[in-house]
């Protein structure tokens, strides 16, 4: 179990448990200077090479240049069963071609080395490896049972270092699994203890909430990859949005002076990805905000976010028991359309669900309903993460049997 004494501390132990993995020169004679202005390694040593943001950003381009339509739809889509059987999961992922998986309760084995088993069978190509994701809280919702980090139950309490320390150490837990991507940043404010993102709510305020959120995300980076939720923030909308849409009547002004606060804080911290909630803002979109243009606006011309926007489970539309969102392709495709670049689909979801998600993605590019285009965008986001995952100082791969760091 991680100790969080310090951050470097926590990040030292992290990386002792971990053997180099992607992108390394082969080793040469003589440390020497290629013609390309390279440094190659002198013999018996290995150097591990991180591609520059633009390079990235180009491969990027050309993966998705080369995919075939239906390959393409299939990339933005983060897909999910129900099982701890690592031939099964590779099964999945080999006929579906999903771009992410979500480890839920029911993926989650007893050990660390057997978390491993399956997120290595998930893997099916390390060079461009799924964006798995978990959604690793902590307190309670918390997947891996051996996370003893401080939530925000307590953390809302204390001062930001201390939530930048839990997350450090929830990040490599994260990491040392295998995993690439944690939903566990709630940037959701309230003071009200009776609502129900309360207890997993970092702040109560827009002022703790902004530092503790910045915090959490300095404190994942660069283990795991961060993903803010729910925006645009829970704590203004009363219910439970997996019975139904929350919503509230604040105007965008008062947004923008509270809830927003905490979300702009984790952008400019650098958080890759931002989850869109099912919540209506009816003042500003009368549509729940995973599927509102408008929202997806504020989020990147506002808030200047140019990540990965990533719905919430779209299995939580149909579970609102609202007519308008019983089609599980129409939600897929709408959503695509709003400005998400994956579709997270969980509740509902069956072996066949990403093929069928596939399939209305591909008829409604068919049809004209749903711009080429913004297939393309989401498609290069989703591969240009997906390719940083398998970079230099990402690209650490988890060792075959990983002793406790203290």
């Amino acid at each position: 179990m991680l100790t969080p004494v310090t951050r470097a501390g926590i990040a030292a132990a992290a990386v002792a448990c971990f053997v180099l993995g992607a992108l390394v020169l082969a080793p040469a004679a003589d440390a020497t200077s290629s013609s390309s202005g390279a440094t190659q390694a002198p013999a018996g040593e290995v150097v591990v090479v991180a591609g520059t943001a633009e390079s990235v950003a180009a491969r990027a381009t050309a993966a998705v240049a080369a995919m075939s339509l239906s390959e393409r739809a299939a990339s933005v889509i983060m897909g999910h069963i129900s099982t701890t059987d690592p031939g099964v999961l590779r099964d999945y992922m080999s006929s579906t071609g999903v771009g992410g998986f979500i480890l839920m309760g029911a993926n989650i084995p007893g050990s660390e080395d057997r978390l491993r088993e399956i997120t290595a069978a998930l893997t099916v190509d390390p060079a461009v490896p799924p964006l798995l994701g978990i959604d690793q809280e902590g307190g309670d919702v918390s997947r891996l049972p051996w996370d003893d980090f401080p939530s925000s139950i307590t953390l809302k309490n204390e001062p930001p270092e201390a939530t930048e320390l839990a997350f450090a150490g929830r990040g490599a837990l994260v990491q040392r699994a295998g995993i690439s991507v944690n939903f566990g940043v709630v940037a959701d404010i309230t003071d009200d203890t009776s609502m129900f993102i309360y207890r997993r709510a970092l702040g109560t305020t827009p002022e703790s909430g902004a530092s503790h959120v910045a915090a959490a995300v300095v404190g994942e980076e660069p283990e795991a990859l961060s993903t803010l939720k729910h925006f645009p923030g829970h704590g203004a909308a009363p219910g439970d949005s997996h019975r139904g849409i929350p919503s509230t009547t604040e105007t965008y002004d008062q947004w923008r002076q509270t809830d927003a606060v905490p979300f702009a804080a984790g952008i400019d911290a650098g958080a890759p990805l931002l989850m869109f909630g099912h919540l209506a803002y009816t003042s500003i979109d009368e549509k729940p905000a995973t599927l509102s243009s408008e929202w997806h606006r504020i989020a990147r011309e506002e808030l200047g976010f140019d990540g990965v926007a990533i719905t919430d489970d779209l299995g939580m539309l149909e579970a609102s028991g609202l007519r308008e969102y019983q089609d599980p392709v129409a939600n897929a495709v709408a959503a695509l359309a709003a400005g998400n670049d994956m579709l997270l689909s969980v509740l509902g979801t069956n072996s066949q669900t990403a093929a069928e998600l596939t399939a209305g993605i591909v008829a409604a590019i068919e049809s004209g309903a749903l711009p080429a285009e913004r297939l393309d965008e989401a498609a290069v986001r989703v591969m240009t993460l997906r390719l940083q995952t398998a970079g230099a100082g990402r690209g650490l791969v988890p060792c075959s049997s990983c002793a406790p760091a203290a």
